[in-house]
């Protein structure tokens, strides 16, 4: 009796520590923005499962009251909340309320995450490695040789680092071609392309946009930004034609490679016109560098759609923020002049005043993928060996959060599946 006893006491004592709900605002009061996401993975991790409550300050994350969870906050300087049931009973009822555009989603397994880099130094970071760094998101480092042999079902989600999928090393010919890291590249993509059976760099990359294609369609994530994002619609909608010039593969790129573009074979666009000018620092006429250029840094902001919560849950995801409007930033491909946007393709943000769309999504058999324009969110005109952006000093940067969003989709996507 007695025994029985002390385990119902211990029972009431562990249920009274953990009773309650641990809140994660992420509107303007939340202390850094990006680190919380961080938190979120962490939670997943360690199998505690997480309610992201759209548009609800900001989208904000509630989990159940932990004290480990508690201290992992503080310790990362993330703002939280530990209110009673009572009060998460009131969150609830205002989400569930018909007239207001929230919603809850449930979050309960931490995706596999990949990333797209080159192993050597390169001139230029990228900002996804550098969030999930600062965020505390572990991650693994895959490239061609990898991806060619078949290694993508490992993961559930996939980011592309600032690459050429043409197989014309990122258009640097004309600038950079005598430069040392330049001719180290050119050197080491030549020497992967014969270990892995192929005669030209592009032939290789071709094959590794088909494979990642065939992720996506399979039920894979894709994130990518800059120049990973056309470059790569362009390498599969020309995979049946050559499109680079001798300067880059040693002999000439098809005279009617233009007419031969397949547009159907890429994810987002359609209409444009390939630039096989190797003196030329662009790809085609898809991306609106030269229109943010008239714009200016000071007037260059794009704004984040809103879309409902309780019907269109995907975007709603993906444009979570603590603002509606976003400093813009350039990039090699900076935006996506809207005309040549495919028509299933979303528009999640946009530069009305120059017709340019900055943030885009779509589906692709059981999978998903997003473009997002730009660099670096936090440094305006990133140059080839600028130094890395400090997050130290963007803890709230609402153009990084759009990354973290991606990331943490595809938990949010399978519990979707499974309703």
């Amino acid at each position: 009796m007695k025994k029985t006893v002390v385990v119902f006491l211990l029972s009431l004592i562990s249920y009274f520590s953990f009773a309650g709900k641990i809140l994660i605002p992420m509107d303007e009061s939340q202390s850094n923005h990006l680190k919380a996401y961080g938190i979120a993975f962490w939670v997943l991790e360690n199998k505690i499962p997480i309610e992201w409550l759209l548009n609800y300050r900001g989208g904000s994350f509630l989990i159940d009251n932990y004290p480990d969870i508690t201290k992992e906050c503080q310790i990362r300087g993330v703002g939280f909340q530990v209110i009673a049931d009572v009060q998460a009973a009131q969150i609830y009822n205002e989400i569930a309320d018909p007239e207001v555009n929230m919603e809850r989603v449930k979050l309960e397994v931490a995706p596999k995450i990949a990333v797209y880099s080159p192993q050597g130094k390169q001139p230029w970071d990228d900002a996804v490695t550098l969030v999930l760094t600062y965020a505390e998101i572990p991650y693994t480092v895959i490239y061609d040789k990898e991806i060619v042999k078949g290694e993508l079902p490992k993961y559930d989600w996939l980011h592309l680092h600032h690459e050429d999928f043409t197989g014309q090393y990122g258009k640097f010919y004309a600038s950079f071609r005598n430069a040392a890291w330049y001719q180290e590249e050119v050197r080491q993509q030549e020497a992967l392309a014969t270990e892995l059976g192929f005669t030209k760099v592009s032939e290789m990359k071709r094959k590794v946009a088909q494979n990642i294609q065939g992720f996506v369609v399979g039920g894979g994530f894709l994130f990518t930004m800059c120049s990973g994002t056309d470059s790569f619609d362009i390498a599969l909608a020309a995979q049946e034609v050559d499109i680079v010039e001798s300067v880059f593969d040693g002999d000439p790129s098809d005279p009617q490679a233009q007419n031969k573009i397949d547009f159907v074979q890429g994810f987002a666009f359609k209409d444009y016109r390939i630039e096989k000018n190797p003196m030329v620092y662009e790809f085609s006429n898809i991306d609106g560098t030269d229109d943010h250029g008239k714009v200016g840094e000071l007037n260059d902001f794009f704004t984040l759609f809103d879309f409902s919560a309780k019907w269109d849950i995907i975007p709603t995801i993906l444009t979570q923020n603590h603002t509606q409007v976003i400093k813009g930033f350039m990039g090699q491909t900076t935006s996506f002049r809207s005309q040549f946007l495919k028509s299933n393709v979303t528009i999640m943000g946009e530069i009305k005043s120059i017709k340019c769309s900055k943030y885009v999504h779509g589906e692709l058999g059981q999978g998903q993928w997003t473009y997002y324009g730009g660099h670096d969110p936090e440094d305006y005109r990133h140059l080839v060996g600028d130094p890395p952006t400090d997050l130290n000093l963007h803890p709230n940067s609402p153009g990084y959060r759009l990354i973290l969003n991606n990331i943490l989709f595809p938990a949010a996507k399978r519990e979707k599946q499974k309703t």
